[in-house]
């Protein structure tokens, strides 16, 4: 399992919650007339690679935080597994540490859709470092160096990426209320 793993299967949650919002027939997004589900779709919207995307999907698949849609043929998270390893699991495989104060995007729970959430003690704020980054705050290392770039194009993305970082920095009140978000969102169907 790598790191990106989580990021591929976040992105295909939000495509789905997309497709399920949309009206029927309505979901035609495509890039150069590829499916949005698709291997070279899915890197233009990630920044991953075609051949890392595949080789996370088959991960996914092996490891169960992902399944086969019988329908549609193609892979699709399993929400429940997937919630269950990002909230008891997550912050152990893939740890987040603050680094130095940089410019960058938002993240945890000074993320602009969960900044309401949680109100801060006065310290300073997590950011992902990025050079088209407007906040001042302590570095985290995304789940993967694209994600920066991923999440301004998908705010759904955005918020999953910044509960996930909220659960690997935060102490245990603030880990759980990023749980309980996620389980909102993740579990709703």
């Amino acid at each position: 399992m790598k790191s990106q793993d989580i990021v591929v299967l976040l992105k295909l949650v939000s495509l789905q919650e997309q497709e399920d919002a949309a009206a029927p027939g309505e979901f035609q997004w495509s890039f150069q007339g590829e499916a949005p589900y698709s291997v070279r779709s899915l890197e233009a919207l990630l920044g991953i690679s075609k051949t890392e995307v595949n080789a996370s999907i088959k991960r996914s698949l092996s490891s169960g935080l992902a399944i086969k849609d019988r329908d549609a043929g193609r892979a699709k998270p399993n929400r429940r597994n997937l919630h269950n390893f990002i909230v008891h699991g997550l912050k152990f495989v893939f740890p987040a540490k603050p680094g130095a104060m940089t410019r960058g995007v938002p993240t945890a729970f000074a993320a602009p859709m969960l900044k309401s959430l949680l109100i801060s003690a006065g310290e300073y704020i997590y950011v992902w470092p990025s050079a088209e980054g407007q906040d001042m705050g302590q570095s985290v290392q995304p789940l993967f160096k694209t994600v920066p770039d991923a999440v301004r194009k998908d705010e759904r993305l955005y918020e999953y990426l910044a509960l996930v970082d909220a659960i690997r920095l935060g102490n245990q009140r603030e880990a759980g209320l990023a749980g309980e978000r996620l389980s909102e969102r993740l579990l709703k169907k």
